[in-house]
């Protein structure tokens, strides 16, 4: 895992690389690269190093990944983007009976938005999203919203569904609790989320100008107006 003795992660991670015939292709931004307490590098640790492909950049095109290419251009490929246009993964899975590929985008929201939509490679595959159905345990990084995850845990929920095996989200999960039990022994702090502080009156920072961040604060706290 790389990390000092002290607050090692190796005992959490899996013995043996998980067995999945998923290929996951991270793109991941740059900014993630200089995080310290990032969530990849323990995804890439509990998979084997063929089928969890990390791509670093804000641009992709053809000409420079083409590998990248003939992933996004193969039918069994999906991507994971929550939006209007998104299928429930669930129902892709009952319908394919082989996952080949699934590309995550690494980086803050307004970050993967901006790759999402300023690659036109990204819109070849199924575009798929996952049930809000569970709360984030990353509780030393701030999120949006209650039921938004980080890397890892999207990973590990889309696995577990794609390959339908439940273990798998549970192994890949098990790194990630340590690394915030680790922390939080160590002095950090529980992170809510926006909408949780914004629910309770407990956001400290300054309301944003700007019209459309504002309109998207005022939709966390179900349209009532802060």
């Amino acid at each position: 895992c790389s990390r000092p003795q002290k607050v090692c992660l190796c005992p959490f991670l899996p013995v043996h690389p998980l067995k999945v015939s998923t290929c996951l292709y991270i793109i991941q931004h740059p900014a993630e690269e200089s995080r310290v307490l990032r969530t990849v590098p323990l995804l890439a640790a509990c998979l084997p190093p063929d089928k969890c492909k990390i791509l670093v950049g804000r641009r992709f095109n053809e000409d420079r990944y083409p590998e990248l290419a003939t992933v996004c251009r193969n039918p069994n490929t999906v991507i994971l983007y929550p939006g209007a246009e998104a299928t429930n993964l669930e129902e892709v899975a009952v319908m394919s009976s082989s996952p080949s590929a699934m590309i995550i985008i690494d980086g803050t929201w307004s970050q993967a938005k901006d790759i999402f939509y300023k690659n036109s490679l990204f819109r070849l595959p199924k575009q798929v999203q996952l049930k809000p159905s569970i709360s984030s345990q990353y509780v030393i990084r701030t999120q949006p919203t209650n039921t938004c995850l980080s890397t890892l845990e999207c990973a590990a929920v889309a696995l577990s569904i794609m390959e339908k095996n439940k273990s798998i989200q549970e192994i890949i999960l098990h790194p990630l609790q340590a690394l915030c039990s680790f922390q939080l022994q160590h002095g950090a702090q529980i992170h809510h989320s926006k909408e949780h502080l914004l629910k309770n009156g407990l956001y400290d920072k300054p309301m944003p100008k700007n019209k459309r961040k504002l309109r998207r604060m005022e939709l966390l706290v179900n349209n009532v107006k802060i």
